[in-house]
C-alpha cells in the first residue's frame, strides 16, 4: 500500500477515518461502564473520544479537501471484536468493562508514541504516529509534482472554530477544526491528531502551554493508579442484541438507532448546502441528550446474576423516515421503561 499517487494518499485517508472511528466505541464503552459518569475517570475517557471525534472531522476534511467522498455508512464502522486495521503486532479490539488491564493492554498500545527516529509506515504500522507520518511525507512528495487541493470544497468541510469546544481534560490550544486547503494546512491538521493522540516519545503533553496530556499519557493515568478508575458495572464483553432478555433488548435498540443516527448526522455535515451549525447541535443533542442516558440505563440492567446488559454499538438500518422511526422506538421504549420516558420525550424533538 505505497502512497505513489493522489488516489493513493485518498484510499489512506479513507483508511485513517476507519481508523479513528474504530477506536470511539471501545472508549465509549468503557467509560460507560464506569458507575460515576461524573467521576474524573470517566471525564478523562470522554475527553479522549471528543478528540477522536475532533480526529475523525480532521481527516474528513482532508479527504474533502483532496477531492474524496466521506462514507460515514458500514464500510466506516468496526465490527467487535476485530482486529485494529493494519497494526503490527495484531491488536484486537473490542467492547469491555473499563479495567486497568484493558487501558494497558489495548488502550495505551493504541496510543502508544512512536520511537524518536522511527521511519513512517504507510501500510502496516506500529504506531499511529508513523502512519500519520507516511501521509505527511507523501503530501510534501506529491504536492511538489501534482496540485493536490486544487478542488478542496471549502463550503463542505466542517472548520468553523465554533462547532468544536474543549472539554474538561482537554485545552482549546491543542488544536480544532481547521479549513485544510494546500500542503501547509493538511501538515497542520494532522500534527494536531498525531500531538493529541500519541504525542512524541520524549513529550507527554499535548499544548505548549503543558496543561492537556495526550491520549497515551492520560490512559496511563488510569493504568498505573495515578487516577482512580472507581467502581464498574459488570457488563458483558463484546455483548450482541440478541442474547440480551427480550424486555431489554428495545432499549438495545434504541441505543444502535441512536447511534446510527449519529452517524447520519455527520454525514450531512459534510453535504453541500448544509446547514452545518444546526446539524452540529443535534449531534452533541444525540450524544449528551440521548446515547448517555440510554447507555447508563443498559450498564445498570441485569441480564443474570453476575452481568449487566451494555450497548452494543451493533449496526442499526432504518426501514423508514429515521426521525420517525427513532421517535417510535423512544415512545416504546418509554412505555415498556418508565425511567427513560423523559428522554423519549427528548428523541422526540430532535
Amino acid at each position: 500500500m505505497a502512497i505513489e499517487t493522489k488516489q493513493d494518499l485518498i484510499d489512506h485517508v479513507v483508511l485513517a477515518r476507519q481508523i479513528e472511528m474504530s477506536t470511539i466505541p471501545p472508549y465509549l464503552y468503557a467509560a460507560y461502564s464506569i458507575k460515576d459518569q461524573e467521576s474524573e475517570a470517566a471525564r478523562l475517557i470522554i475527553s479522549v473520544v471528543v478528540e477522536e471525534m475532533l480526529h475523525l472531522a480532521l481527516a474528513t476534511n482532508l479527504l474533502l479537501a483532496l477531492g474524496g467522498e466521506p462514507d460515514f455508512g458500514p464500510s466506516l464502522l468496526t465490527n467487535y471484536p476485530s482486529l485494529m486495521a493494519h497494526h503490527k503486532p495484531d491488536l484486537m479490539l473490542g467492547l469491555g468493562r473499563c479495567t486497568p488491564k484493558l487501558i494497558r493492554d489495548v488502550f495505551m498500545i493504541i496510543e502508544q508514541p512512536e520511537l524518536a527516529g522511527a521511519p513512517p509506515q504507510d501500510d502496516k504500522y506500529e504506531s499511529l504516529g508513523q502512519f500519520y507520518d507516511a501521509l505527511l511525507v507523501a503530501i510534501d512528495q506529491l504536492s511538489a509534482s501534482t496540485d493536490l487541493f486544487t478542488h478542496h470544497q471549502p463550503s463542505r468541510q466542517l472548520s468553523d472554530p465554533a462547532f468544536y469546544s474543549a472539554v474538561q481534560f482537554d485545552e482549546d490550544d491543542s488544536g480544532g477544526l481547521m479549513l485544510i486547503a494546500d500542503a501547509a494546512s493538511a501538515h497542520a491538521a494532522l500534527e494536531i491528531i498525531i500531538h493529541q493522540g500519541e504525542g512524541l516519545s520524549d513529550e507527554k503533553w499535548a499544548d505548549e502551554s503543558h496543561k492537556e496530556l495526550t491520549h497515551y499519557h492520560k490512559f496511563a493515568l488510569l493504568a498505573d493508579g495515578g487516577m482512580a478508575i472507581g467502581e464498574t458495572s459488570p457488563v458483558t464483553t463484546n455483548p450482541r442484541t440478541e442474547d440480551f432478555p427480550a424486555e431489554i433488548q428495545p432499549v438495545s435498540n434504541l441505543f444502535n438507532a441512536l447511534f446510527g443516527a449519529l452517524l447520519q448526522t455527520m454525514e450531512a455535515m459534510y453535504a453541500a448546502g448544509a446547514d452545518q451549525g444546526s446539524l452540529v447541535g443535534r449531534l452533541y443533542g444525540l450524544m449528551s441528550v440521548a446515547m448517555t442516558p440510554v447507555a447508563r440505563y443498559l450498564t445498570s440492567f441485569p441480564i443474570s446474576p453476575t452481568e449487566n446488559a451494555s450497548p452494543t454499538f451493533e449496526i442499526y438500518t432504518f426501514t423508514s423516515d429515521p426521525q420517525a422511526e427513532l421517535t417510535a422506538l423512544a415512545a416504546r421504549v418509554g412505555e415498556l421503561h418508565p425511567s427513560l420516558a423523559d428522554v423519549a420525550l427528548e428523541i422526540a424533538g430532535m
